[in-house]
């Protein structure tokens, strides 16, 4: 089974504390991604979606110069370059996500998404069920 270090995309752009929600969104649009992580001083400290900024944002009629912090998810999930693609697959099982910061210590170096495993068909029956499970939820409209 491979590492993650094999699959992730080494080169990502990133965002910092200091961009307002309006900067973090053109740069999504520009660079045609639904997330990006956000970080201070190469230490990952959070991961904004577009999701993020509809429901925490728009929805909620806060102005686009809103601060990042102040809707970015904290509170993430991540995995080591060293992991199997095994390993990454479950964690985003478990916890619904389709996109998993790769950190070594606290730095960021790399992102894994659903499609880093589907373009590859690197995983197990036991990953493909899992990762299925995610894309089902969230084509249901369960959670995204």
């Amino acid at each position: 089974m491979e590492k993650i270090r094999e699959i992730m995309t080494d080169k990502v752009e990133s965002c910092s504390l200091l961009d307002n929600v309006f900067e973090v969104a053109v740069k999504m649009k520009d660079l045609n991604v639904g997330a990006i992580p956000i970080v201070d001083n190469d230490k990952l400290v959070g991961m904004i979606t577009d999701r993020d900024i509809v429901l925490r944002c728009v929805a909620e009629k806060h102005p686009a110069s809103s601060k990042v912090e102040d809707i970015m998810s904290n509170d993430l999930i991540t995995v080591s370059p060293d992991a199997s693609s095994r390993e990454a697959a479950k964690l985003m099982a478990e916890h619904q996500i389709r996109r998993l910061p790769v950190v070594e210590g606290d730095k960021l170096v790399g992102i894994v998404s659903l499609g880093d495993f589907a373009i590859r068909d690197l995983t197990d029956d036991q990953a493909k069920q899992a990762l299925t499970e995610i894309s089902e939820s969230n084509y249901n409209g369960i959670q995204h």
